[in-house]
């Protein structure tokens, strides 16, 4: 039984439950990071800083949710794109929200480079959902 899909053999669905894990997981560490910045980097940081650390955040959340899209749709249409598309907004989360976490806190600037390669990840993660969602459905 798979969440709330008392018909779906778990077995059959070990990368939809990793996808929503991995996306649940990362909403709750992108509030845990807001609230983070909120109180304790607040003081600590420059104006433009925290506005990079808020990007960060928000891109996190929108993408975390994204993965949880992807998990259920892989559910009821299992498919090697949704896949591949959950293993890029996973790999864009971590190189584009991670790279400005670590950019905002330690003002290397070099990390600014990492950011799009993220952004990427991203724009490739969601034509792969379109993709997979259209010869589906289609």
């Amino acid at each position: 039984m798979l969440l709330w899909f008392p018909d779906i053999d778990e077995k059959e669905n070990s990368m939809s439950k990793s996808i929503l894990m991995t996306g649940a997981a990362l909403m709750a560490l992108a509030v845990i990071l807001g609230a983070f910045g909120a109180h304790a980097l607040k003081t600590r940081l420059t104006t433009d800083m925290m506005q990079v650390y808020h990007t960060g955040v928000q891109y996190q959340f929108y993408h975390a949710l994204g993965l949880l899209i992807i998990g259920v749709l892989s559910i009821h249409y299992p498919s090697g794109t949704l896949n591949w598309s959950a293993i890029f907004m996973t790999v864009g989360i971590v190189l584009f929200s991670g790279s400005l976490y670590l950019l905002s806190i330690t003002g290397i600037k070099w990390l600014g480079a990492i950011t799009p390669l993220g952004g990427t990840s991203f724009i490739i993660g969601w034509v792969l959902l379109f993709f997979a969602v259209w010869k589906k459905m289609g």
